[in-house]
């Protein structure tokens, strides 16, 4: 394809622009993940002191342990994780107005925290946000699929995953001058945009087809392509709508066999070794990790600094994804990941025990920039892309399993962190990540496929018994259905 990602969003084809407003406008809510994903790293330490900072409310204040701190920073996981298989099956309720659902009690699940008068509250909080995290983290992506055109798909789905680094280093930066009530409230702000912005954007043209709200479709497609003529396209819609709901008990059994283990096993994989790769132990426990790591710089400095680099990297990325290709950027990715993380870990082995000066805080704080940015361009936004590209159509839905194995993992991984701190070394924890990151390599190498400029039918064809499809129409159209 000859168009930039920026031509055919601005140059060529303005028509685009309206599916950039809906993704900024959904966006929204992985900024609000990225909020909860970035506060346990102040906020523990916050909990746990007896300062001034942790005196606001008077009789309502509390101190936590390490333990306790650990459970605050994995519960938002576990709900995450319970949270996961029902966001796949509200999604048969439709995107947007899931969206719309979840965002405001999002926003009020934060007040518990705010309002704390134990960490038994706090737990709650946590575990409630990370419910709401998990369906809005797969709805986000499959709204963005769907409504994007195939050339800007994976930099507009990109958006999202920098929202969310954005969240998570507002979060850092924020929670180093204000305590865990105040960061609560400033974590709550998000969900509670997406929930007033996003009456302003259709649900999926696809989505609406397939409950034959026709008019409704014709007008979701008319605001997302204005200027384009869509009855090729409705019309290519409705006739694939037709042979989905024809299928019999039998076809659908052989179609899960067929088309569903494969998209189910390589992004089940990719969350797997995205979340093991070491990313959570920097995300959450930032701040007590670079501690250990530097003499001469705060470690509050220290993770805004590794925080916007992902930023600058997830932009990077978001132009990237559609230039270079996906299994590119993964293998870059867990390479330079896998360097760091044992340079990392090589530092705090030989420092251990040594009366270190702060002339030598460049080298870890270099492995740990490599790292961030690594992840940040390769397999973080790219594993969240492949369950809205990998699936087929009708069963995208099914893309929770891997939400919910993310979710698993990632718990495992924030809350049995300290435990493997305690077996290995701190220096032996970022070891065995940097070889599970090596492992992720040989997966992508081996069963990644490239999606670079397909549409989605095209990756539906890719998994399907070649007899079961024949083409509907000389066009393909890019915005698929989805029930």
């Amino acid at each position: 394809m000859g168009s930039s990602t920026l031509d055919l969003i601005y140059g060529n084809s303005p028509h685009r622009i309206t599916q950039v407003i809906a993704t900024i406008i959904v966006a929204f809510g992985p900024l609000a993940t990225g909020l909860g994903k970035g506060y346990s790293s102040p906020a523990v330490v916050s909990m746990q002191d007896t300062g001034s900072l942790n005196s606001t409310i008077g009789s309502l204040d509390f101190v936590i342990n390490d333990d306790q701190g650990s459970w605050v920073a994995s519960l938002s996981l576990l709900g995450a994780f319970f949270g996961g298989i029902p966001g796949g099956l509200a999604m048969k309720f439709g995107r947007q107005k899931i969206l719309l659902i979840v965002s405001f009690p999002f926003c009020l699940s934060w007040m518990l925290t705010v309002f704390a008068s134990s960490v038994y509250m706090v737990y709650a909080s946590a575990f409630l946000s990370g419910v709401c995290s998990a369906i809005i983290s797969l709805v986000t992506p499959v709204y963005i699929s769907e409504i994007a055109h195939p050339d800007i798909r994976g930099c507009l789905c990109s958006v999202a995953k920098l929202a969310a680094h954005v969240g998570m280093l507002t979060s850092f930066i924020v929670g180093s001058y204000v305590n865990w009530r105040q960061l609560a409230i400033v974590a709550s702000i998000a969900p509670g945009v997406l929930f007033v912005l996003v009456w302003a954007i259709p649900e999926t043209p696809s989505y609406l087809l397939y409950k034959e709200k026709n008019i409704e479709a014709e007008q979701a497609y008319g605001w997302l392509n204005p200027g384009e003529d869509s009855i090729q396209d409705m019309q290519t819609m409705k006739d694939n709508i037709v042979e989905m709901k024809g299928e019999t008990v039998i076809s659908c059994y052989k179609e899960w066999r067929r088309d569903l283990m494969k998209p189910i096993l390589i992004t089940c994989g990719l969350m797997v070794f995205q979340k093991f790769s070491g990313a959570n132990a920097f995300n959450f426990y930032a701040v007590s990790i670079f501690g250990k790591a530097f003499v001469g710089i705060n470690p509050y400095t220290a993770a805004v600094i590794v925080g916007t680099m992902q930023i600058v990297a997830g932009t990077v990325s978001s132009f990237l994804i559609d230039v270079v290709g996906r299994v590119p950027l993964l293998m870059v990715s867990n390479v330079f990941m896998s360097i760091a993380l044992a340079g990392f870990g090589t530092f705090l082995y030989l420092v251990d025990g040594a009366d270190m000066t702060g002339k030598w805080d460049w080298i870890p704080l270099t492995c740990a920039l490599i790292f961030q940015v690594a992840f940040a361009v390769g397999i973080s936004p790219i594993s969240w892309l492949y369950i809205g590209e990998l699936f087929p159509l009708k069963h995208r839905g099914l893309g929770a399993i891997a939400n919910s194995i993310s979710y698993v993992c990632s718990f495992v991984s924030v809350k049995t962190f300290a435990d493997i701190r305690r077996l290995l070394g701190l220096h032996g924890a970022f070891w065995l990540y940097a070889a599970i990151s090596l492992l992720g390599l040989l997966f992508t190498m081996i069963f990644v496929p490239e999606t670079k400029g397909k549409n989605l039918h095209e990756m539906e064809r890719k998994y399907a018994p070649p007899e079961k499809y024949t083409p509907l129409s000389e066009r393909e159209i890019e915005n698929r259905l989805i029930p």
